[in-house]
């Protein structure tokens, strides 16, 4: 069975960090393509950044050069450094592999 927890939401100001940890349980990462999804209220899921079996990376466009994705094989875990963060930044961000989600982890940006 198929589990992702997600971590490290919570609030920040503007122009502030965040880093999102998904931890996978029941699978191995580096064999899939995992990527981060944002909700904003009101609006759809979306993509904010992937990471494939090989390593590669992709990024919305909203967030090119102030986010980065990455994983950690040897624990099973990814990440999503968040840098300058911006108040339309806030949403719901979960991870997903396999069609599989977590229950997300709530980021706001405010001040």
């Amino acid at each position: 069975q198929v589990q992702l927890v997600e971590s490290g939401g919570g609030l920040v100001q503007p122009g502030g960090s965040l880093r999102l940890s998904c931890t996978a349980s029941g699978l191995i990462l580096k064999y899939h393509i995992t990527g981060w999804y944002r909700q904003i209220p009101g609006k759809y899921r979306e993509l904010v950044a992937s990471i494939t079996n090989h390593g590669t990376t992709n990024y919305a466009d909203f967030v090119q050069g102030r986010f980065t994705i990455s994983r950690d094989d040897a624990k099973n875990v990814i990440h999503l450094q968040m840098n300058n963060l911006k108040s339309e930044d806030t949403a719901v961000y979960y991870c997903s592999v396999l069609n599989e989600w977590g229950q997300g982890t709530q980021v706001t940006v405010s001040s």
